[in-house]
């Protein structure tokens, strides 16, 4: 079999690197293909979410320019990596990013994957067969002043910085919704309650403002720790010393960086801890985690309020999306709310696999970074499009029930509450007590026995429903 550079034939002449088959119209070379082989565990690939490919073409393409400048690549060589690069950017090739996202190689697999497609496709780009590296080498060029340590953890903060912005964009989205229900709902009477249990007039409004104060509170909060991700290892190579990379290199690939994609990436000041730790994933996990579970708290609220609706509480109606059941006709269940409760059990899921990879680093890096890219993108993927549609085919159709948020509230010890500073706790305890025996509402005690007529019970109530402060 004829061989080039003493690594590969001509990817026209031949079928197999050794025992590794690989096709002619792949750009993938003999690593790709033996990471494939030895650690596909999962269904996913690198070349899954576009903004993990975005992110690694970024990062490749920086060195390029870098490495051009400090004069160790000639620009012939720069140029053809940039277009390459633009190529897999654009969408191309995504085909031959065959490693899976989950592979168990600390990610040099996933490192030569897209080192080996950038070389070949520039080889292509200078007139030169695909797999010969005549001109364009995945470790000589493309690879140049870097190592899988620094590449892949700057590639994953990338992509991961990427794909927060859609996320808390939604959450501004459904921020905004709730904001739109707590006026709507503003002058609806709702009975509040606390272990389950009746408690204190308040106004319907209150509770979605309470929802919307969240939602404001987890887009805020999300922001703050996505900035954390600015901070790359890029340039630390190996271990964080920088050896391989040449004087100069690490300013210039920042500042490329930065003008690629826009956004204000830096070094660390500290290369050595860079390198070692991955703690600012724990907190990026954590805050997905925290959003996942009290948009489950909300979801599970709203389950509770529109139960029923003729035997549970039925305060509030959510849009029918489809049917409930297969046997019982007419059945709506609030799959809406059901699937966000769901799918932050998966989040919950995944932040604990993040938590267990950040604590086994191992002295100078971390090698399950795999599987926290893994579990982090597959996070915000889920709450991105689960909030989504939890927000545009559940909150934003609610309606209330009028009628039936004040009866309850009429009907219930909480009108007590109200009456205290009217007419003295020791009254209104023993008029409570003769509706519990007699099981008539408090309200109709009143005005029967001349105390307080109905107006002025409601009056009474609608103070009490108004916060004080």
């Amino acid at each position: 079999m004829e061989k080039s550079s003493g690594i590969e034939s001509s990817r026209t002449e031949r079928d197999y690197v050794g025992e590794v088959r690989i096709p002619r119209d792949k750009l993938y070379g003999v690593n790709s293909a033996r990471g494939q082989d030895n650690l596909s565990v999962s269904t996913q690939t690198v070349g899954h979410y576009a903004e993990f490919i975005k992110a690694f073409a970024h990062v490749k393409w920086a060195a390029a320019l870098a490495n051009r400048d400090r004069g160790v690549i000639d620009a012939k060589v720069c140029d053809a990596i940039a277009q390459a690069c633009k190529d897999l950017i654009d969408g191309k090739f995504e085909d031959s990013l065959i490693v899976d996202l989950m592979e168990g190689s600390g990610g040099t697999s996933t490192n030569m994957n897209f080192n080996e497609v950038i070389a070949n496709r520039a080889q292509q780009i200078l007139g030169c067969p695909a797999g010969s590296y005549e001109v364009v080498h995945p470790n000589d060029h493309v690879n140049r002043s870097q190592s899988t340590n620094d590449a892949y953890p700057s590639a994953q903060k990338i992509a991961t910085y990427d794909m927060l912005e859609p996320l808390i964009d939604a959450l501004g989205e459904l921020a905004a919704t709730f904001d739109r229900k707590s006026q709507e709902f503003a002058e609806v009477l709702h009975l509040g309650r606390t272990c389950l249990q009746d408690a204190q007039p308040m106004r319907l409004g209150h509770v979605f403002g309470g929802y919307a104060a969240l939602a404001h509170r987890l887009k805020a909060e999300m922001t703050t720790v996505r900035a954390k991700l600015l901070t790359l290892p890029l340039g630390g190579t190996a271990i964080g010393t920088g050896f391989g990379a040449p004087e100069g290199y690490r300013a210039a690939v920042y500042g490329y960086l930065r003008a690629l994609t826009g956004a204000d990436y830096v070094a660390p000041d500290d290369s050595f801890d860079a390198m070692q730790n991955m703690d600012t994933f724990s907190r990026v996990s954590a805050e997905l985690r925290t959003c996942a579970t009290a948009l489950a708290k909300i979801a599970r609220d709203l389950t509770v309020l529109s139960s029923g609706p003729v035997g549970g509480l039925g305060e509030l109606r959510l849009p029918e999306a489809q049917a409930g059941s297969s046997i019982m006709p007419g059945k709506v269940n609030p799959v809406l709310p059901m699937a966000m409760i769901q799918l932050s059990f998966a989040v919950v899921g995944n932040d604990v696999a993040v938590a267990q990879a950040v604590q086994y680093g191992e002295l100078e890096i971390n090698h399950f970074e795999p599987v926290v890219a893994s579990r982090v993108f597959d996070s915000i993927h889920l709450l991105t499009h689960g909030i989504r549609r939890f927000n545009e085919k559940c909150v934003a159709g609610i309606t209330a029930d009028r009628a039936r948020n004040e009866s309850h509230l009429l009907e219930s010890m909480a009108v007590a509450t109200a009456l205290v500073p009217q007419l003295g706790y020791a009254k209104v305890s023993k008029l409570a007590r003769q509706s519990v025996t007699e099981e008539r509402s408090l309200v109709d005690i009143l005005g029967e026995s001349g105390i307080l007529t109905k107006q002025e019970t409601l009056a009474a109530i609608q103070k009490a429903s108004l916060p004080v402060f």
